[in-house]
């Protein structure tokens, strides 16, 4: 579950080549160029976003990027916005995967995942397993035992069905043998932690690097993170694979534009990105703020959603987790 991830699509390409001569010499300098953030403020997407256009502003002269906040349906609404939008370089959404692509196999949406221009990823954050400071549960084990003495008495929160959170839990629940918990989503991770601290969940299912800050202040205790190996940022928090479940699960984080992108305003847009995530201050305040790097470009970065979908697919046929 590690993210290493049309007909109307050529249409829109072969109509936006005739275009893009008179677009691309007015862009970007003469309006910002908008990107839809799917999420409210103050999660891992609009975090990745708001710190790494600044330093793509720095190498794209003249550009200026707004970021507007379009949340609803955990992250679906902003998509299909972003995906309606004109491909002349002016709106941009920023992504997480699975989502991106889960979300169509489960329900009506109007976007097809595989057909976004990829530009770059930028972050590649594990999952994780938190419970407010208070909480008996202290590992994984408890959390297994806990589920399977009291079965669908455990509530956990997630950022949305199909999310890699939801995902994550799913997968431990199989693998552990566990009863399904109750599934709460939520609108993003604001409302999430607010509810786990409250004591209205046992169980939060997030990012490490959106567990940063409630960890340093105490709010909260991770049961385990989904990675290989322990993240940098979250060295004191063992890995599912230490407490005896194989599982690594996580999100990437990234930029994409509508379809058919005309292929100049992307080469310049993908050199830019390029450029930013070589670029030392920019690598230094994502360490500073604690975001898990995984610059992927273009293609690339395409290829990476394409596997990805291509093995979520086989596990919906499997287990569908629409009711999860």
């Amino acid at each position: 579950m590690t993210t290493r991830r049309a007909t109307l699509g050529l249409i829109a390409a072969a109509g936006s080549l005739a275009a893009p001569r008179h677009a691309l010499a007015a862009w970007p300098a003469d309006r910002p160029i908008e990107v839809i953030v799917p999420y409210p403020p103050g999660g891992g997407v609009d975090t990745m976003a708001r710190v790494v256009l600044p330093a793509v502003q720095a190498k794209l002269p003249g550009a200026r990027f707004l970021v507007v906040n379009r949340a609803g349906a955990g992250g679906q609404l902003g998509w299909e916005v972003a995906f309606g939008a004109a491909p002349d370089g002016y709106t941009l959404a920023a992504t997480s995967v699975p989502a991106l692509v889960t979300y169509p196999m489960e329900r009506q949406v109007r976007y097809r995942p595989l057909d976004f221009t990829f530009i770059a990823n930028v972050v590649d954050d594990p999952g994780g397993l938190f419970v407010a400071a208070n909480s008996p549960l202290r590992t994984l084990a408890d959390l297994v035992a806990a589920a399977k003495a009291r079965p669908g008495e455990i509530s956990y929160g997630s950022t949305g069905i199909g999310s890699d959170d939801h995902l994550l839990v799913i997968a431990l629940e199989d693998r552990a043998g566990m009863p399904p918990m109750t599934h709460v989503p939520f609108n993003g991770m604001a409302p999430l932690s607010t509810a786990l601290i409250g004591g209205h969940l046992q169980v939060g299912a997030f990012n490490m690097s959106e567990s940063l800050a409630l960890l340093r202040d105490g709010r909260i205790r991770s049961l385990g993170q989904a990675s290989l190996t322990r993240w940098s940022g979250t060295p004191e928090v063992p890995t599912f694979r230490e407490q005896g479940q194989n599982l690594i699960s996580g999100a990437t984080r990234g930029i994409v534009g509508p379809p058919g992108m005309p292929a100049e305003i992307t080469a310049r847009l993908t050199a830019a990105f390029r450029d930013a995530m070589a670029d030392a201050g920019f690598v230094a305040e994502a360490n500073r703020l604690g975001l898990p790097l995984a610059p992927r470009i273009g293609d690339e970065y395409r290829s990476d959603v394409v596997a990805l979908e291509r093995d979520l697919r086989g596990l919906w046929q499997r287990r569908p987790w629409r009711e999860s």
